[in-house]
Formats: structure tokens, C-alpha cells, sequence
């Protein structure tokens, strides 16, 4: 049974994107099947898997409003190794859309439900708002991985996110709670970081990944090529911080 993940926050530019594609790249490479599911009308998961956002005939749109199920939404992506829902600009119109559909933040949920058993990770990047489009990720989902970095203004993000679980755990999703945040873009040689993830671990213990992602150009240059940085140089650093985090998340699926 698929375990499913958002990776969320709610504020703007901390990587959620680099590290779905690089975490969906690290599970695949470590054995596991992995499903990506772009929930952002910019698409850039979907472009950043290989997929020409452009070019396709079903997305992430057409499973929301129930015209296509998962399975004929999914393209592989052959040299990344997992399967991804895209999305494009389209996806922007469904906000408006479900408003007035029954059961408008349960349409994802419905639809993995029929996939359970074909995935071992499901993976959900979400918006950085707050919107229709990731309430459907939250209510879907096991639980959140939360990028961020170690700066003061991500720990403000972070309380509003941590409140936000809170009421989805609580009226819509009980199943949903925060997975563990993950450190992204860390120079170890700045003071402040080391600072702030002190205050993290003290804070949250082992809601905190063992792992940590260093700031590395070659993440950054990754998805100019279509691929994400396990793929485009797996000797960098960053790459192999991230294949790293993929087998601390399965080694942690059997105490969650």
C-alpha cells in the first residue's frame, strides 16, 4: 500500500520542487516504485521530471474533475524512473471549477485510492498557497515533508504550516500529520543556519531528518536540463544528499 506525501510550505522559494523530483529520483533509484503528482499550475515538477508540460493530452486537471483516472494520466518518465501526473497552466481554472463540486477536497483522495497497490511513494508537490489545489494534496496524504531553510523568516512559514495541518488533521483528514522537516540549502559555514537548526532539532527532535541538503550548483543547474540533480550529475553532493534521504525516509516507514 502507497505510502502519500505532500511536500509542503507555505512559503515561497524554499525548494519544494527540487526536492520532490530529487526525492522521487532517490526512491526510484533505491528500488522503489514512486508515483510524482505536480499540483502546481507552474508545472515546473513536471517539467523538471523530463515531460513537456506543453504536450500533454491528460494532467493532473482532468483527474480532479474525474474525466481520467491516475493510471491514464501517469507518463513514465524513463530516465528519472518514476511515474508522474503533470501539470500545466490549465490546472489554474480548477479553483474555480470545484468550488461548486461535492466532495471538491477529496477529488485526489478518491482517485489515489484506486492506485494504492501499484506505488510504494506517492509524492504530492504542492502550491505554496493555501489554496483548493492543496487542500486536495493535504486531504489525500499520510503526512508532510516540510523543505526549508534555516533562516528566521522560515520558522514564521513554518508555524503558519504547522497550524494549518492542524485544522486539516483535525476537520478533514485525521490521518494527516507532519512526516518531518527536512534541511534544504544548508552552508554550514553560516552561522545563522547552524543556529536555527539547532532551535529545530530542539524543538521538533526526530521530527527532524538525520539528512541535511547542502546549497549545490549542480541542483540548481539540474532542472534547465529536464531532469532532476540525482539524474543530471549523481556524483555532487547535493545528488547524493538526496539518495541519502531517500533511504533514511524508507528506513523510517516502519516506525511512522
Amino acid at each position: 500500500m502507497a505510502k502519500i506525501f505532500c511536500i509542503a510550505n507555505q512559503k515561497g522559494g524554499v525548494g519544494k520542487t527540487t526536492t520532490t523530483v530529487n526525492l522521487a529520483a532517490g526512491l526510484a533509484l533505491v528500488g522503489q516504485r514512486v508515483l510524482l503528482v505536480d499540483l502546481d499550475p507552474q508545472g515546473n515538477a513536471t517539467m523538471g521530471s523530463g515531460i513537456d508540460k506543453r504536450q500533454l493530452a491528460l494532467t493532473v486537471y482532468d483527474v480532479l474533475l474525474e474525466s481520467a483516472s491516475i493510471m491514464e494520466a501517469a507518463i513514465f518518465a524513463d530516465k528519472c524512473g518514476y511515474h508522474v501526473v503533470g501539470a500545466n497552466r490549465e490546472l489554474a481554472g480548477a479553483e474555480v471549477e470545484l468550488v461548486d463540486l461535492e466532495h471538491r477536497d477529496q477529488r485526489l483522495k478518491l482517485a489515489l485510492a484506486q492506485v494504492q497497490d501499484n506505488f510504494d511513494f506517492v509524492l504530492i508537490d504542492c502550491p505554496p498557497s493555501l489554496s483548493m489545489l492543496t487542500l486536495n494534496g493535504l486531504c489525500s496524504a499520510h503526512g508532510v515533508i516540510v523543505p526549508m531553510q534555516c533562516e528566521y523568516f522560515a520558522l514564521e512559514g513554518l508555524t503558519d504550516l504547522v497550524n494549518t495541518i492542524k485544522q486539516v488533521h483535525a476537520n478533514l483528514n485525521r490521518d494527516l500529520k507532519i512526516i518531518g522537516l527536512l534541511r534544504v540549502m544548508f552552508d554550514p559555514r553560516i552561522t545563522l543556519q547552524q543556529q536555527v537548526s539547532e532551535q529545530l532539532k530542539a524543538h521538533f527532535g526526530d521530527k527532524v531528518f538525520n539528512t541535511v541538503i547542502p546549497r549545490n550548483v549542480r541542483l540548481a543547474e539540474a532542472p534547465s536540463y529536464g531532469l532532476p540533480g540525482v539524474v543530471f550529475d549523481p556524483p555532487a553532493k547535493g545528488s547524493q544528499a538526496f539518495v541519502a534521504f531517500a533511504r533514511e525516509l524508507v528506513e523510517r516507514i516502519p516506525t511512522m
